[in-house]
């Protein structure tokens, strides 16, 4: 695996099926792509999406220095405006094909995202008014999403609190979960990145603390998923991807935030992630996805796979032991064989059976981003 080819397969492969599916009539992209790659052009978008493609965009533009992608990402950051709440503050969950509201839940999670993509943004272009939308959102995070513990996760579009079905998933309904506090401390990072303010350092130091002192279960070295407002778990449960992201992300964040001297605890969290979803879940045919009260989920699912990179890459670096790397070039060419489409304007399968065999997922709508798999391009091709 090498950087040239990483660097190919992000621009003639996963970009240029993004740049397909720019809406020129009503702004933005195109929220739904099937299985058959048949647009629908009158699908509700995604706030989640568009702040993920205005990353992938701006961080591209900036570390390939390219106009095109400078253009994409300049489109994207238009159509994230149309899911502004000019009288409430915060962004919504989703827009109809013509820019209208369309779900009106605030989440702490979709104004993350928000934050993230416009820090990348600001990062590319130097646009004042893209940092002081990031911050403002941040402000909304803080001061309406913030609770006595943490944070609180789902809001009407008043932020009155609501349940949390899109955050929850097998059967349990969560009041925190790590998948929001993780992205909240990601975006805080990239934000922080763009332009230190403390303020901000604060908040993700809070977050981190919260992660590795209430999530962390290190007797069994993992991530708790879903909890109740207290933090006790709902589900006995291991998300094999979320923690290998976790492992990575979570120790680039830290040495973002802590000096050198404070580093010895999130090293160790981190390292424990990586090996025990090594150890559990890492197979030559791909990374499986969870598992649930002592049943394995075996679907191997695009954005795990992208993040197994990551994963194996971080071990590499802390630990030096080639025996990452050889897992490292296994995972790439796995992802070659069953994740990628080969079709000539595809881009990654949402999710293959163990045996490579296709699910019915689509190839785009609201969770299905070029976020996952173009930042394993950009950060193996030394990218931050």
């Amino acid at each position: 695996m090498r950087s040239q080819e990483l660097r190919e397969h992000l621009t003639g492969k996963i970009l240029p099926f993004w740049e397909a599916l720019k809406d020129e009539r009503s702004g933005g992209f195109y929220g739904y792509v099937d299985k058959e790659l048949n647009v629908r052009k009158d699908a509700d978008k995604g706030c989640i999406l568009h702040s993920r493609i205005l990353w992938t965009f701006s961080t591209a533009a900036r570390m390939l220095d390219s106009k095109e992608y400078r253009a994409y990402a300049d489109w994207a950051y238009e159509a994230l405006r149309m899911f502004e709440d000019g009288a409430n503050g915060g962004v919504y969950w989703s827009i109809t094909a013509e820019g209208k509201p369309a779900d009106t839940t605030k989440h702490t999670y979709c104004q993350a995202f928000a934050i993230y993509g416009l820090s990348a943004y600001y990062r590319l272009t130097g646009k004042r008014e893209a940092l002081e939308k990031a911050r403002a959102l941040f402000r909304v995070i803080e001061e309406k999403c913030r609770v006595y513990n943490g944070y609180g996760e789902a809001y009407r579009a008043d932020f009155s609190p609501e349940s949390n079905e899109k955050l929850s998933e097998n059967g349990v309904m969560a009041t925190r979960t790590m998948n929001t506090l993780l992205h909240v401390v990601e975006a805080y990072t990239e934000l922080h990145r763009a332009e230190p303010w403390e303020p901000v350092r604060r908040a993700a130091v809070a977050g981190l603390e919260i992660l590795r002192g209430r999530m962390y279960n290190q007797e069994k070295h993992r991530l708790e998923v879903f909890m109740d407002d207290e933090y006790r778990p709902l589900l006995d449960m291991q998300s094999y991807g979320h923690d290998i992201e976790s492992g990575w992300l979570l120790w680039d964040s830290a040495r973002e935030f802590f000096p050198e001297t404070e580093l010895a605890p999130w090293r160790n969290m981190c390292l424990d992630l990586l090996e025990s979803v090594r150890r559990r879940a890492f197979t030559d045919h791909g990374l499986k996805n969870e598992w649930v009260n002592g049943q394995v989920d075996e679907l191997r699912i695009w954005w795990v796979q992208a993040e197994t990179m990551l994963g194996l890459s971080c071990g590499l670096e802390m630990t030096k032991d080639e025996s990452w790397k050889r897992d490292l070039d296994t995972q790439w060419e796995t992802i070659k064989r069953m994740i990628v489409d080969p079709r000539p304007n595809g881009e990654w399968y949402w999710s293959v059976y163990e045996d490579g065999s296709l699910t019915e997922r689509p190839m785009v709508e609201e969770w299905k981003c070029p976020y996952h798999n173009g930042r394993m391009c950009l950060r193996l091709m030394g990218g931050q």
